[in-house]
């Protein structure tokens, strides 16, 4: 599958090139995982920005190299939702040519596969690998490129609203207009909400500096949705102090974010999606998988997870029902 950078993209990334080196995390960028083994790896990891949800996601990655035994140095850049950095950190992942590159989040993955294919790449976190242009198909990508996606049950996240608020006429939902994987969620979620007769209220961000006011200005609404667009997460307590304020429900898209304060969702588990990424990794070093045939893979068991007393500072208790059928419950 043939993927185009565009002109100015490059020029973006050659100008913040010098700033890749800069991007990681002292204390993270050269880590070793397992010790056996007689072949040692390189493994460069991308992340698109720092939230609790992609932390878990390379977590979980690495976890899974260490349960193989692999000797793995690490190489972690994050390009802090600056799409400049992106380009630049997958340009130096170009250069270095390491063993593999994992990419977290959709911005990040387009980076690294519009850069880097001389080296297999796995993605994660990405909603909708197809309609961000990394593989040909889910089943067959095609190329240097597969992983896992994060396209989360948008649907019964959505119901979830109504069985909390029966009454409930409208959602808010603030999403970044630059992340392909909040375009295919915002849109599977005015489906659903037209089907259960709300009112899908939208406010677009470019940036999350701008998201406490895009919270701000939704109005009226009933309910706050948080898909999994990682501008909106990155800002996610601002959100919920919002939300406490005007006693507005917040269903979240994943489960983190129900961990760090949302009341409840039927959704994924990072860490749980970054070890699995992880386990393809060990499949492409050790057992020469290609990723050109190697499909990409989904989460098959979302849970619902639920925060009682999160809902209760949002002035929306949640009924016994939903907290009987819970799979998790955030004490």
């Amino acid at each position: 599958m043939k993927k185009k950078m565009s002109a100015v993209l490059a020029l973006v990334g050659t100008a913040a090139l010098a700033l890749a080196g800069c991007a990681h995390s002292p204390s993270d960028s050269q880590g070793q995982s397992g010790a056996s083994g007689d072949k040692a790896y390189t493994v460069g990891i991308a992340q698109y920005v720092s939230h609790p949800s992609l932390d878990a996601a390379v977590k979980g990655f690495k976890a899974a190299l260490t349960d193989a035994k692999l000797n793995v140095t690490y190489d972690v850049q994050n390009a802090q939702g600056d799409q400049g950095t992106a380009t630049a950190i997958a340009q130096k992942f170009a250069s270095q040519k390491p063993d593999l590159v994992l990419a977290v989040a959709t911005p990040m993955a387009q980076s690294v596969a519009q850069n880097v294919a001389d080296t297999p790449v796995l993605f994660t976190a990405v909603t909708d690998p197809v309609a961000a242009q990394l593989v040909d198909s889910n089943e067959k990508p095609g190329a240097n490129v597969t992983g896992t996606t994060d396209l989360n049950p948008v649907a019964e996240q959505i119901d979830l609203v109504k069985k909390v608020l029966p009454q409930a006429k409208s959602v808010g939902v603030v999403y970044s207009s630059g992340e392909v994987n909040s375009e295919v969620q915002v849109k599977l979620a005015k489906t659903q909400a037209q089907k259960q007769g709300l009112t899908l209220v939208e406010k677009k961000i470019t940036n999350s500096s701008e998201v406490v006011q895009a919270v701000q200005t939704l109005g009226d609404v009933d309910a706050i949705y948080v898909p999994t667009d990682n501008m909106v997460v990155s800002a996610l307590d601002s959100v919920l102090q919002i939300a406490q304020e005007k006693k507005i429900l917040v269903v979240t898209g994943e489960a983190t974010s129900v961990e760090k304060g949302g009341a409840l969702t039927y959704g994924l588990d990072y860490e749980k999606l970054g070890r699995q990424t992880g386990e393809m990794a060990v499949k492409i070093l050790t057992g020469g998988a290609d990723p050109a045939t190697t499909p990409v893979e989904a989460q098959a068991d979302p849970q619902l997870v639920v925060n009682p007393h999160a809902a209760e500072l949002m002035g929306t208790p949640l009924p016994k029902e939903l907290l009987e059928k819970a799979d998790r419950t955030i004490e």
